[in-house]
This record gives structure tokens, sequence and C-alpha cells, in this order.
């Protein structure tokens, strides 16, 4: 029996490894089989071609390389976790939740381009290329956090970074992109019917706990109606 795919997506400084371990703890504690997830995976060596984007070394601005490009970075670290790390465990009925995926690439990419019908061949293409082609699996569910870029940027300015740069990556050094990208995300939330949660209320962030109950919620919902098909 396979189990499920669950995905926590958002932009850069939005609480996705918070919320994606804070949730993995608690399905752990109801016994349920979970594998937690993070892309880009840069404990591996299947993250070198990202590292090296992200780092500058084939242009300092994001735009320097084509969204098909560095998709097939993000695509190949994808495939390497995937064989190696929980193929099998998805396919046995685990849970599986992953902080970032296809998803990001989706979004991070996809806003390179300004025309509207170009956006759509790429995500088409990237739809093909990664869960039909390479045989990666297609989400069950992706919660989107949506963080507002006055707030995140302001929580990305204090922290450091995931994969070891000593300074922000070319993604991270430009806010006009990260707000691109925020449009984007909602975009393709609306696109591909992603569950979204909003991370401010009343212009105040909500805390840490109050997200994880509704995230929670969603994904109780999604476990509940795989235990009951009828």
């Amino acid at each position: 029996m396979t189990g499920k795919l669950i995905i926590i997506e958002a932009g850069d400084g939005c609480g996705k490894a918070t919320q994606t371990a804070t949730l993995c703890r608690r399905l752990e504690q109801e016994g349920r089989r979970v594998r937690k997830v993070e892309f880009p995976d840069y404990q591996s060596p299947s993250s070198a071609l990202i590292k090296m984007y992200l780092q500058g070394h084939f242009g300092r601005d994001a735009a320097a390389v084509n969204p098909y490009a560095a998709s097939t970075f993000y695509a190949v670290d994808r495939f390497a976790s995937y064989k190696a790390d929980w193929e099998s465990f998805l396919k046995a009925g685990g849970i599986v939740v992953c902080d970032r995926y296809t998803t990001s690439n989706m979004v991070h990419q996809a806003v390179k381009l300004a025309d509207a019908a170009a956006r759509e061949s790429f995500l088409d293409w990237l739809w093909d290329f990664e869960f039909v082609k390479m045989g990666l699996p297609v989400p069950d569910a992706v919660i989107l956090l949506d963080m507002p870029p006055a707030y995140s940027q302001k929580l990305l300015a204090e922290r450091t970074s995931k994969a070891g740069f000593a300074e922000k990556d070319i993604h991270e050094q430009d806010q006009a992109y990260l707000t691109r990208c925020y449009d984007c995300y909602r975009q393709i939330a609306e696109r591909y019917g992603w569950q979204i949660v909003p991370c401010v209320k009343d212009e105040t962030l909500r805390s840490i706990d109050d997200i994880h109950e509704e995230v929670y919620a969603r994904v109780a919902s999604l476990l509940t109606g795989a235990n009951n098909p009828g």
C-alpha cells in the first residue's frame, strides 16, 4: 500500500523547516510511520550543481541560469534522494513529509519567465520531466505557508545558511526576486490546488504553535480520508 507524500512549501525564511519538523513529531507521537525529507539535500553529492548555482558560480544573478537548466540541477537531487532514501518507505505505506519539493522549482524557476505563455509551457514541461519521465511521485498534498515578504525578509535576515554558505545565496540576496516569488507562489498554488495556511493575522505574525495546528488539521483530514476511503 502506497503511503502519503506531503509537501510543506513556502518562500525563504517562512518557517518551513520548523513546521515540517513539528508536524513529523506529532505524527510520530500518534504512532505513524513518518520520514522527514529536506530539499535541496545539501548533505548529498547530488546537490553539487545546486550549490554551485546558488553560490554564483554560473552568474551572480538567478536569471543567469535559464529555468530549464536550473530545474535539472534540482530534479537530479530529488531523484537521488527518492531512489536512495525514501522510495521503498513510501511504497510500503509510510508518510513522507518534505520541506520543499518540485513545487519549489515550479515557483523559483517559473518566476524567471515574464511571459505568461512561457510560464505555462515551462510548468507543463517540469511536470512531465519530473513526474512522468523521471518517475518521481506526485504529492498527495501541498501546504503553502503564506507569509508576505515584509515578514519573511526580516526572519531571513536573522537566519544562517542551511547549506553552510558564508553569505546569503543568490536567491536570498535579491529581495525583488523574493517578492516576485511570493506573487508567483500564490498564482501556482491556485493553478495546482495547493492548500494555503496564512502566517499573518491582523498584521501580526501567528505563533509557531498556531500555524502548526492549522497545518496539522489539513494533514489529519487527508490521513483520515485515506484510512476511511468509503
